[in-house]
């Protein structure tokens, strides 16, 4: 099967859970631990699990409670793509060698996203529909500055025998030097274990006053110079439409494809974060997410005719809101 065909057939699956009450995207947290303590992480902040209590205070669990609660989880959500994320996920490395191969042998893509603060298990760059994200924030003098003990260095190190995919979120601090996003990503492009780059733009929460935050003349300048080096770098994965969204992004959750079409749940496997990953209060009209950007994108999208691709997602998702007040089974998943 020829890889049009495998994506027109994930396609149709994933419109098919939507029709069905379930979404087909899950988010999990795997563990409150991290080593790391990065100024503007969202995970860690006061209000991202709605205020009574933070990710630090959570349960999180490990060895084979771990793997079989995690995996309890998949076959109740029975989502179609799996983001892991943490705390820091290569905390609980061992857990992962089990779970791993198991989502792979479910057919269900698995998205890891990590600081490489401690090597990447080598044995996990030949399993299938598995893409490793290395958060890295800026260059090294900003990045190391921000992420110590998850430096350049032992990034570099970490990462040799994978093809992973560089995720750095734009903030303030990036924008105040002519070329530093392009050095940047220079810097990666070159980097023979680089397969793809992603370029997020810091989300605030409402209200929020802090370092990190772009002003609406940073957005633009960012936006501006993103449309001029995307045909520069050919790992930069980071279409026009993505750049149109992130200069006007969804209103609110309710009209964000991907917040509506994705589960997140913290550390103890329970609690759902809501209205999307972030958590909180988030700014929508700051979003800078390139997950959203994505799906956003493609909604935006007008087919023969002029129908937009997201007014079919909308019609789609209400049908799916019926089914699942009639299952409940679907509507615990929703």
């Amino acid at each position: 099967m020829n890889k049009t065909a495998v994506q027109s057939r994930e396609v149709i699956q994933a419109w098919g859970r939507i029709l069905a009450g379930y979404r087909p995207n899950l988010s999990i947290e795997i563990t409150k631990e991290c080593p790391l303590r990065c100024p503007g992480c969202y995970a860690y902040g006061d209000g991202h699990l709605g205020g009574d209590v933070t990710l630090r205070g959570l349960t999180d669990y490990k060895d084979d409670e771990l793997v079989d609660r995690f995996m309890a989880l998949i076959d109740r959500h029975r989502p179609l793509h799996v983001s892991i994320v943490g705390g820091e996920p290569l905390v609980r490395y061992r857990e992962l060698d089990v779970i791993l191969p198991r989502l792979a042998e479910r057919g269900i893509h698995t998205q890891l996203v990590t600081s490489a603060v401690r090597p990447i298990p080598l044995e996990w760059a030949s399993i299938p529909r598995l893409q490793v994200v290395v958060s890295i924030d800026g260059l090294q003098p900003e990045h190391d500055a921000r992420r110590i003990p998850a430096t350049y260095d032992r990034i570099h190190k970490h990462i040799a025998g994978h093809q992973i995919t560089v995720h750095c979120t734009i903030t303030s601090q990036q924008v105040r030097r002519d070329g530093y996003i392009e050095e940047f990503l220079r810097t990666w492009q070159e980097n023979s274990h680089t397969r793809l780059i992603w370029m997020s733009l810091y989300t605030p929460q409402r209200g929020e006053i802090s370092a990190e935050r772009l002003s609406a003349a940073d957005r633009a300048r960012v936006i501006a110079d993103l449309r001029r080096l995307r045909h520069a770098f050919s790992k930069l994965q980071l279409l026009d439409g993505m750049l149109n969204v992130y200069a006007r992004p969804p209103e609110s959750p309710d009209d964000c494809i991907f917040a509506q079409t994705t589960s997140c749940v913290s550390s103890d496997l329970e609690r759902r974060i809501t209205p999307c990953q972030f958590g909180g209060d988030p700014d929508c009209s700051n979003c800078g997410c390139i997950a959203s950007a994505g799906l956003e994108a493609i909604g935006r999208h007008r087919l023969a005719g002029g129908l937009p691709v997201g007014r079919i997602f909308y019609a789609s998702l209400q049908v799916g809101r019926t089914v699942a007040r009639l299952r409940p089974s679907a509507a615990a998943l929703s």
